[in-house]
């Protein structure tokens, strides 16, 4: 059954959470200064700031979308979007860096609503193959803009305002999405009144949270056994959460999935892509602001050339995966995003603008490519009833991604940066970052300063050279694995004419 006219608009309206969603996760970061100068928070609470966000987007997405299930993803997609933009009005107003990260933590909640069901509600909207793919396509084209985008949203609004305007866009978008989900979505569940197992939520938590805790904190802080030991403890409720899983007449998340290569294969170059992307950016936005000098407005105008790339590369990805096999697109995917990287892999102090912008457009619009493709693979997977939990393992797959992206690339970056600068006899305040070095030098007096900013700049630069040549190396690892691995999978057959009922052929 094709979808009509009413879907295609409730796409447009599942496509607005979608957005700012992603805008979210990348807009905080151009306001911590200001939310520093303002709230003067300690470092653990500025710490905290950052991290509860992503740590409870993360641990809630698979027992959300097992909730929506349940109950009904449009209601849940409501009653999520009603938290967001309650949260969001008193984060942008919160007096103390507590109450702050008490809205943050309510924000993630919301938030994990949302990905799930607007995914799995797109699953249950567009039966047609075609049309799926189409839908799903312009879902991933605003994640991957609104990732793009964020940091221009954020220079904007922060050139003109107090830093809680970028908790405030939030609330048209919210209310907009309360006022057209019930006219225009259509309300789905698992017909089946299957129990809910709180013991396997207690499990899914405890293995995610604990273990990106640790992976985020090793890149920070570096070895050290408390990130050690949350990972160790992460990954063992983890294999207790997968034997549960099995052992359920009807488990949160079927594991038997698994057990298909092309499933497997989705699932890693989803990871992967987003590993790559997410631990790029740690780069690019210091490298534009601390190495370049770009204003934070000036910093976001450099992502627009990106955003419309990978927007590009999301409408493109299912009309070639009518010509060609879906693996051959993922690795041609991988392929472009491992040149981007080797592009800037090549920046230096300079300044090189142009090799910066063409290295994030490759990159954006290879990896979007392959994010759309693989993301249309996982979903394709799931029955109707339970889409809303394999959605959820889709995102966590992505948070996954992205905390390892900031962990293993910035550890590498780290490394390199301190093994330089170190040579140069640099102060030990100055060897944890280049923000920090930047501000020591702010405090030396005469040459010595100029030459310290210097080396750091220099260090940094090395630091991204490793880093981005290692994300090179892994998407294009990927790409040789991809056509194997996905070989199952047999292009898209092109929509079909069939007779109506006049006796004139119509599209299928």
């Amino acid at each position: 059954m094709k979808a009509g006219r009413k879907q295609w608009i409730g796409l447009a309206v599942l496509v607005l959470p979608v957005l700012l969603i992603s805008v979210d996760l990348h807009v905080l970061s151009y306001a911590l200064p200001f939310i520093s100068a303002d709230l003067a928070p300690s470092g653990a609470q500025l710490l905290w700031i950052i991290d509860i966000y992503p740590f409870m987007l993360a641990g809630l997405l698979l027992p959300m979308g097992t909730l929506g299930d349940r109950i009904g993803r449009r209601r849940l997609l409501m009653a999520g979007a009603a938290a967001f933009g309650a949260a969001s009005a008193v984060a942008a107003f919160s007096p103390s860096a507590d109450l702050l990260i008490a809205t943050r933590a309510l924000l993630g909640v919301g938030g994990a609503t949302l990905m799930p069901s607007t995914l799995s509600l797109i699953r249950n909207m567009f039966h047609d193959d075609g049309q799926r793919r189409t839908a799903i396509a312009i879902w991933t084209g605003a994640f991957a803009g609104g990732a793009m985008l964020g940091p221009l949203m954020g220079g904007a609004l922060l050139e003109h305002f107090w830093w809680g305007s970028v908790f405030l866009v939030n609330l048209p978008v919210m209310a907009l999405l309360l006022v057209l989900a019930p006219l225009l979505l259509p309300e789905s569940r698992d017909p089946r009144q299957s129990r809910f197992d709180l013991l396997s939520v207690a499990l899914s938590l405890g293995a995610i949270l604990p273990t990106i805790y640790g992976i985020q904190h090793l890149a920070q802080d570096g070895l050290g056994w408390p990130p050690a030991m949350a990972i160790v403890i992460g990954l063992a409720l983890g294999v207790a959460f997968v034997r549960r899983q099995r052992a359920l007449a009807d488990p949160m998340l079927d594991v038997r999935l698994f057990g298909s290569r092309a499933f497997t294969a989705a699932i890693s170059a989803n990871t992967l892509g987003v590993f790559a992307m997410v631990g790029s950016s740690l780069f690019t936005t210091q490298y534009l602001q601390m190495v370049m000098g770009a204003r934070p407005l000036i910093a976001g105008l450099y992502a627009l050339p990106s955003a419309g790339t990978a927007m590009l590369a999301a409408g493109l990805a299912p009309v070639l995966v009518r010509r060609i096999r879906p693996g051959l697109v993922v690795c041609v995917g991988l392929l472009v995003g491992a040149a981007g990287f080797a592009l800037l892999s090549g920046l230096d102090v300079t300044g090189q603008s142009g090799l910066l912008i063409a290295g994030i457009m490759l990159m954006a619009g290879g990896v979007t490519l392959v994010l759309t493709v693989s993301s249309d693979l996982i979903i394709a997977t799931a029955p109707p009833e339970r889409s809303g939990s394999v959605a959820g393992l889709s995102q966590v797959a992505t948070e996954f991604g992205g905390a390892l992206g900031i962990s293993l690339l910035g550890s590498i970056g780290t490394a390199v940066y301190r093994s330089h600068l170190g040579d140069t006899g640099a102060p030990a305040a100055a060897l944890d970052t280049l923000g920090g070095a930047l501000e020591s030098a702010r405090h030396l007096a005469g040459p010595a300063g100029g030459e310290l900013a210097a080396a750091a700049r220099a260090a940094f630069t090395q630091g991204q050279h490793y880093a981005m040549l290692a994300a090179a190396v892994g998407l294009f690892l990927m790409a040789l694995l991809a056509p194997v691995m996905l070989r199952s999978v047999r292009r898209a057959s092109p929509p079909q004419p069939r007779p109506d009922h006049s006796g004139r052929h119509a599209m299928r």
